[in-house]
């Protein structure tokens, strides 16, 4: 184990980020049960204090609330942090198409020129900074086209208020349209030991464009961490309540691929969690790992997998662990 955070280019952009990042939708509360903002706040700042500099949120992580918390976190330490939020899922209009409602209010995907303007002044003000090192589409709109989006997005670039452009959740035509524009420095997408869809097609592309990739959900929600009991009751709107990857029969597997792993835990002095980042973040393409933490506990646990450099016997032992214990799980 290194002392070194493991620090990535975000694609062209010329922003260096900690390969480890902060996921911060948990922090939002929605879909998690809630949240504790002073523990939030200390979870952020604990990560960077850490050598995790980035930090990454979204408008729609509780309606905006998930952006403040951020900005009281980094009240007088923007200069340590390298944020990632994201713009295209909205509640000031109806236009684009209909996604769902949070909180009694509907929320649209629309990523027109207009909503991006506003939406970027809105995201500035809640994080409390004048400038977003990562910006990105959350989800994708079929109402607006994808160059009229990257124009107004290189635009704010261009007035120093984005430093780098991204896209997150696109499928491979849409990948291909953001590349078209050479404005494309980064995409954000679901990949785990369980998630691996990208691999076909995606990664690929990405890897021969010079276009990062972070990864979320990089714990499959936590199944993956090594820390959910069988037993565990999920209450409240936390998503994992009626989610079936949380069966019993998966919760069973999960622990047993977590003893598989453990010799290569205690060779390097990890929690089963760090050994599963820092496997994520060995996987060619994939150039940062977005982990949640809601408590400075579990932030500097995350934070700890980007000092870890996995050997080639450790990736092998951890690959062949998942291919008996993890192969079948949905």
């Amino acid at each position: 184990m290194s002392n070194e955070q493991l620090t990535r280019a975000i694609g062209k952009s010329g922003v260096q980020a900690s390969a480890v990042g902060l996921g911060t939708w948990a922090i939002g509360g929605w879909m998690w049960g809630g949240t504790d903002e002073q523990e939030s706040i200390a979870a952020i700042q604990a990560s960077l204090d850490a050598g995790v500099s980035l930090i990454d949120t979204a408008p729609a992580y509780g309606l905006g609330r998930s952006e403040e918390i951020v900005g009281k976190a980094l009240k007088g330490r923007r200069d340590k942090a390298v944020i990632s939020t994201k713009c295209g899922l909205v509640w000031h209009t109806t236009k684009g198409t209909h996604f769902f409602d949070q909180d009694g209010k509907p929320v649209h995907r629309y990523l027109g020129r207009d909503a991006i303007v506003h939406e970027v002044e809105e995201s500035l003000r809640r994080l409390g900074t004048d400038y977003i090192d990562l910006y990105i589409t959350h989800w994708q709109d079929p109402t607006t086209p994808i160059e009229e989006t990257v124009r107004a997005m290189e635009d704010l670039r261009g007035a120093g208020k984005i430093r780098a452009i991204g896209a997150s959740n696109v499928n491979l035509t849409e990948l291909n349209a953001y590349i078209a524009t050479g404005a494309l420095d980064a995409i954000q997408e679901r990949f785990s030991m369980i998630d691996r869809e990208l691999e076909a097609e995606l990664l690929p592309v990405t890897r021969k464009n010079n276009v990062s990739l972070l990864s979320y959900s990089s714990l499959a929600l936590g199944l993956l961490s090594g820390t959910v009991d069988p037993g565990r009751v999920f209450s409240g709107d936390d998503q994992r309540k009626d989610n079936p990857r949380f069966s019993q029969g998966n919760r069973l597997k999960a622990r047993q691929f977590a003893d598989a792993i453990r010799p290569v835990a205690d060779k390097h002095t990890a929690s089963i969690a760090q050994i599963v980042i820092a496997w994520t973040l060995a996987q060619p393409g994939i150039t940062f790992a977005l982990c949640g933490a809601r408590n400075p506990d579990q932030a500097l646990d995350n934070a700890r997998a980007g000092t870890i450099r996995l050997g080639a016997d450790d990736l092998s032992a951890i690959d062949a662990a998942i291919a008996v214990q993890l192969a079948d799980m949905r």
